[in-house]
């Protein structure tokens, strides 16, 4: 297999764990808050299959930009709509910011005490792969656009006459944010973000690399 060949196959395989976590987090969500609509339509699931749209999951593999099936959610359930519709859609960036942390964790024991082995490199490859796609799945769809996560948020604060009217155009704006994306009009901003979220997430690593460390310089004391 071809470098590049190995790159969409990882990818492929990031994007069949990313995506159904980040969908089965709004429907936890969704369930724990009250309104069970999502778990009776089975997307309390990790199956990538109760998740994926086809277009959508091919523009995510080759194009690093797509979309899941929506999670299905009826604000009539909550107890306060527009806070439980607002931590729904929170939910699933968070599940990604989580997945994307126990990601790096294991890569780095494998960067420091695994065995150097096809095995052991493609499997970090994949932990790498996979922490970039969760930080990035995180960090776009708490862009407050419709039908982004963030618009979401946005029901919590706008008025509802104002934030049902911009949700009429929900598809248009779809549209315009995907045209806008893949013409890279915003790969300067996410990139900022995503490094910063890179960056917490390894400073929240960080004491895997002190142990590391520590145990390096106790095994050259004792050599010495």
């Amino acid at each position: 297999m071809t470098s590049r060949g190995l790159y969409y196959f990882i990818r492929a395989l990031v994007t069949l764990v990313a995506i159904p976590f980040h969908e089965a987090g709004h429907a936890l969500a969704a369930w724990l808050l009250g309104d069970p609509t999502a778990k009776r339509e089975g997307r309390l699931s990790l199956n990538p299959f109760r998740h994926f749209d086809l277009m959508g999951t091919l523009c995510m593999v080759l194009a690093g930009v797509g979309w899941a099936k929506p999670v299905s959610t009826d604000p009539r359930n909550f107890k306060n709509p527009k806070a439980g519709m607002a931590l729904t859609a929170l939910a699933g960036p968070v599940a990604n910011l989580l997945l994307a942390y126990l990601a790096m964790v294991v890569w780095k024991l494998l960067y420091y005490w695994a065995p150097v082995t096809v095995g052991t490199v493609f499997a970090a490859r994949f932990l790498q792969y996979l922490v970039m796609m969760d930080v990035s799945l995180a960090v776009f769809n708490l862009i407050p656009v419709p039908p982004l996560d963030g618009s979401r948020v946005l029901l919590a604060v706008l008025p509802q006459r104002i934030y049902f009217g911009i949700m009429k155009y929900e598809r248009v704006i779809l549209i315009v944010m995907l045209a806008v994306v893949w013409s890279g009009f915003l790969d300067g901003p996410l990139t900022l973000l995503n490094d910063a979220v890179w960056d917490l997430l390894d400073l929240g690593t960080g004491y895997i690399d002190q142990i590391a460390y520590s145990m390096y310089y106790a095994s050259i004391g004792t050599v010495i």
